[in-house]
């Protein structure tokens, strides 16, 4: 059966399977290559949000690079006769399959990753893991990842939901629709202080926290824990919408998180260390709806490709394992707050010089000649499981 990709405003309705395995196998093949297994590389590991962009690319490297067992979970719709399921179904079972061929360990969750209910499932599928690889219960490597629209709170059973918004004044920016290289203008509203609240509470630390209490209080965690969560910063040109925005302010709450968990366990020395990891600007599933974003990342893939500086998530995950979390001398490479820098390249004086201009003089005419739009919207199609040759 052909499968055609089903877009509306930049969103990507459905999945090819084929696709999405040949883009798994593809990253796996990469971090094989890139990673090697040495004396402090993770030996179990444990990715919450562990289907796409760089939480895929965390278990793909722990995995198939230091050939550690994982554990992943995300929640994801399983196909059905009338629909395909989500990307990161056929992610998962893409992973699974390899796994099980190449004899590496792997028990892969679905469902709620904030409820209690997947965090007990989660802690029985740590065990069988590590009964199955034969190595103490202990983690290693846990990797937070989790995005998702709407947060149930355990405690009081209360649904919050994010929002992507301005604080302090509405934010008028250009759009660019993706697949024909169209612009567009949108104009969005100022959060509410109750729509920051939410979107804090959906996207900040809390639950970072909870799910490490949680693996603390089973004696899962262990001298060489690293436990880092993802963020972004980007130019100044995006901080309206996104750093000084509520999805800002729920990054700024993983921070505080990241420091009290840090703080926290390292006194006791349960882990070796918690970080944030602020990383490359890629397109993904929801990146390209964000005004401003998408024509940015167009604009940045030409330059740092000419500059032969561009990686994707898997490349950015290598980097992050090899070079700052697993360091020959075990030191953790990090900036004057506490965070790891894997977006350095990406935030050169020189990048973003070449990018402002790019930004500035594009319009409808050069759109296609001077941006990587191309780029971006085969990685886009690619993050579905297709190609531009899909479409038609």
């Amino acid at each position: 059966m052909v499968i055609k990709p089903m877009i509306r405003n930049n969103i990507c309705l459905n999945a090819n399977p084929d696709g999405c395995a040949a883009n798994v196998r593809e990253q796996i093949e990469y971090a094989r290559k890139k990673l090697k297994k040495s004396a402090n590389a993770p030996k179990l590991a444990l990715v919450a949000g562990c289907s796409n962009g760089y939480g895929l690319a965390s278990r793909i490297c722990a995995g198939f690079g230091y050939g550690a067992a994982t554990v992943g979970l995300s929640f994801e719709n399983e196909p059905s006769e009338k629909r395909s399921g989500t990307p990161g179904y056929y992610n998962n079972s893409a992973f699974d399959e390899q796994a099980a061929k190449d004899g590496i360990i792997s028990v892969t969750l679905n469902g709620d990753a904030y409820s209690p209910v997947i965090k007990s499932k989660t802690i029985e599928a740590v065990r069988e893991a590590a009964l199955r690889a034969g190595i103490p219960a202990k983690i290693d490597l846990f990797i937070y990842s989790l995005a998702s629209p709407v947060r149930t709170d355990p405690k009081t059973g209360v649904m919050y939901k994010s929002v992507i918004k301005p604080i302090g004044a509405s934010f008028k920016g250009k759009t660019l629709n993706i697949m024909d290289g169209t612009f567009g203008t949108t104009e969005i509203g100022s959060a509410s202080e109750e729509e920051i609240f939410n979107t804090v509470k959906v996207m900040g630390g809390e639950d970072w926290q909870l799910w490490m209490d949680a693996l603390d209080n089973e004696g899962f965690l262990c001298a060489q824990t690293r436990a880092a969560a993802f963020t972004y910063i980007g130019p100044e040109s995006s901080w309206a919408i996104y750093k000084n925005g509520t999805i800002g302010k729920a990054k700024d709450d993983l921070q505080r998180a990241c420091r009290e968990i840090d703080s926290k366990f390292t006194q006791q020395k349960k882990i070796y260390g918690a970080w944030i990891s602020v990383n490359k600007a890629l397109v993904t599933r929801s990146s390209a709806v964000i005004p401003t974003i998408a024509l940015y990342i167009t604009c940045l893939y030409k330059v740092m490709k000419e500059m032969n500086l561009h990686e994707g998530c898997v490349e950015q995950i290598a980097r992050l394992y090899s070079d700052r979390l697993y360091t020959a001398d075990g030191k953790v490479p990090v900036d004057s707050e506490n965070r790891i820098r894997i977006d350095d390249m990406e935030m050169r004086d020189d990048v973003q010089k070449a990018v402002e201009i790019k930004m500035k003089n594009i319009t409808q005419e050069n759109i296609f000649t001077e941006t990587d739009i191309a780029g971006v919207k085969h990685d886009f199609l690619q993050a579905h499981g297709f190609s531009p040759d899909d479409i038609g």
